[in-house]
């Protein structure tokens, strides 16, 4: 799959059977599954990719599996690049939380109405993993070039000034607590 713009079902396949065979903690769970049961490790994680889709579908629990999913792998892999020498792991992690974020206060203010949208939860877990596809198709990449980045930069004055006036507001409230509450 080296030829991004020609992405085939059957290349897909290529790489996702290349991926099974590599070495990780995963793949050799698969392996010992595949050996106990004579079953090939391409039809075992489908499989599980299979119960986790038809989980987030109708499963008790499922939004805080589909959370989990969308949280547990970036979190893990931002402590890894914070632990790293590279800047370029850093930004991408950073555009991440940036995208998942804006997505969760989006997500908050319209939970009501996207509760009706069928199969909703498996949506929002296969955009979960999209933000997770590294360089320019990924999700993240496109979305913060695309909306994040220019809404910010656009307002940046204003809000900047907004949160300065906030901080102002609090350091006053909190002297003010602290001079009553040494009186």
């Amino acid at each position: 799959m080296s030829n991004q713009s020609s992405v085939t079902l059957a290349g897909i396949r290529e790489w996702f059977k290349k991926k099974l065979r590599e070495d990780n903690s995963a793949t050799r769970l698969l392996a010992k599954v595949e050996t106990k049961t004579k079953v090939d490790r391409e039809y075992l994680a489908l499989g599980v990719i299979g119960f986790i889709a038809l989980y987030l579908v109708v499963g008790w629990g499922n939004d805080f599996l589909c959370n989990l999913i969308g949280f547990l792998y970036p979190a893990y892999a931002s402590v890894k690049a914070i632990e790293s020498h590279s800047s370029d792991d850093d930004t991408k992690w950073l555009m991440y939380w940036c995208v998942y974020g804006f997505f969760g206060i989006l997500e908050f203010f319209s939970d009501q109405l996207l509760f009706w949208i069928p199969l909703y939860t498996l949506s929002k877990c296969l955009f979960l993993i999209w933000l997770m596809v590294p360089g320019k198709n990924g999700g993240t990449h496109l979305l913060y070039f695309k909306l994040i980045r220019p809404f910010v930069l656009k307002h940046q004055d204003r809000i900047d000034s907004t949160a300065d006036k906030f901080k102002d507001k609090v350091d006053k409230i909190s002297k003010e607590l602290l001079s009553e509450k040494q009186q």
